[in-house]
């Protein structure tokens, strides 16, 4: 784990201030401030989505409003991690949380009156800003493990599965607090409540995070090198793009506006019910999903496994998600759309509990790919080589939710799964071509 320890034993340097940084004091502000900032994002998502669905967007035009998203986030990681590089991690980590407030602000001017078209297009834009915001706080996040983590067997792997299955629990609740604050008080007035929370928080962080949070690099060095030098980083960069396209791809649209079909009756109680039944579900998947992320070094056994050891066991993970999808894929054509939401129904609690399978064997599989990508990545340009990684990460996410309004458009649930079954499939093709596994 090259670098792992570089800047442990107490002291970090080479920060925007010049000092030293206790690292454990260093990362306890990073997750803090990563933690507002998923809280923020699922819930602007969940908020989005429900809000237009129930303005009657079709699945097509609901996967259009996250496009950008997902887009601004492919070149936002080839730039965030220079900038990182040139400006320090401190200055991308603000910079990312006040661009999530100007989105959420933003967007509060959305007005009823415009067309369709208009109306996509200024939520896209606004999308866009929040995903060069999103991409920002995560590199500088993940970068900021590899320069602090302890360099101990194991201690990499712990910090970084801590941050990231902390940060999905977080976001899993932004999923049901997006969905509550629609209810309860209305879409704008949601928006609002969501800027000024996040706004304290940058607030508290510029004040206590330390000074010298390292991250930054000479100042003659020029852009450039941007593609991974490490084949190792690049594969599993692939392997990244086809594992989130899996997921998103039922995630994003196909599932909430299926659940929704199913669970609103048209009224304005059920609507509401709906929201909060579509909420619950997808801030449970997300919070398990992050549970699930945290434990994954003990799961793979990290304390006693090299790198090589790791992404062996990173591939086997890899073939398990495959079959997920294609047998949820199958049991939903079998049984014909929609699917009749009736309680205690063998079908829906099949399909509840193979979405939370595919869950917990999606985490395993993406916990060891953000140890590894850290693992690999050399300290020497690592918030380059986090940056490549995420903008990979980043392009699965745009795929995946294109193909999700596409292909629950096209041919409903069932092609939706099956997509991602596809997608896993490709995954695992790759992964098995890293070095060791």
């Amino acid at each position: 784990m090259s670098g792992a320890g570089s800047a442990t034993g107490g002291t970090a340097g080479g920060g925007a201030g010049g000092g030293a940084t206790h690292p454990l004091r260093a990362y306890g502000a990073v997750t803090a401030a990563y933690w507002a900032f998923m809280l923020s994002d699922g819930a602007l998502r969940m908020l989005v989505l429900l809000q237009f669905n129930a303005l009657g967007f079709s699945p097509v035009q609901l996967a259009w409003l996250f496009l950008l998203y997902e887009a601004a986030g492919i070149a936002t990681n080839l730039a965030a991690g220079w900038l990182a590089a040139r400006f320090g991690l401190a200055a991308t980590l603000y910079g990312g949380l006040a661009l999530q407030i100007a989105a959420l602000a933003a967007l509060t001017q959305l007005d009823p009156t415009w067309t369709v078209a208009v109306s996509v297009g200024f939520v896209m834009a606004v999308q866009g800003l929040s995903g060069v915001a999103k991409d920002l706080a995560k590199m500088s996040s993940k970068s900021a493990v590899k320069l602090l983590a302890p360099a101990e067997a194991g201690g990499l792997f712990r910090w970084v599965a801590a941050l990231t299955g902390s940060k999905n629990a977080i976001k899993g609740l932004g999923f049901f607090l997006g969905a509550a604050l629609l209810a309860l008080a209305g879409f704008t007035a949601a928006l609002w409540i969501m800027a000024a929370g996040l706004a304290a928080i940058l607030i508290a962080v510029a004040l206590f995070l330390p000074s010298g949070l390292p991250g930054r690099m000479k100042p003659d060095e020029a852009w450039g090198g941007w593609r991974a030098t490490d084949p190792r980083v690049n594969r599993l960069a692939l392997a990244r793009l086809f594992l989130f396209g899996a997921r998103d791809v039922w995630f994003v649209v196909g599932i909430p506006v299926y659940f929704q079909s199913v669970l609103s009756d048209g009224t304005e109680p059920g609507r509401r019910a709906a929201f909060f039944a579509i909420g619950g579900f997808l801030a449970l998947w997300i919070i398990l999903y992050g549970a699930v992320q945290a434990a994954a070094p003990r799961l793979l056994g990290a304390r006693r496994r090299d790198e090589a050891q790791i992404a062996a066991q990173a591939a086997r993970w890899a073939g398990r998600l495959v079959p997920i999808p294609f047998l949820l894929a199958a049991a939903a054509w079998a049984a014909g759309a929609p699917l009749h939401w009736l309680p205690g129904s063998w079908l829906t609690a099949g399909l509840i509990g193979g979405l939370l399978l595919f869950g917990f064997v999606f985490a395993v599989n993406s916990s060891a790919h953000s140890y590894l990508i850290l693992a690999f990545g050399s300290a020497e340009r690592i918030t380059r080589d986090v940056g490549f990684y995420y903008m990979a990460n980043a392009a699965g996410r745009l795929i995946g939710t294109l193909l999700s309004g596409l292909s629950y458009q096209i041919g409903g649930l069932p092609l939706c799964l099956a997509t991602s079954g596809l997608m896993a499939l490709a995954s695992f093709a790759v992964m098995r071509r890293l070095p060791g596994a």
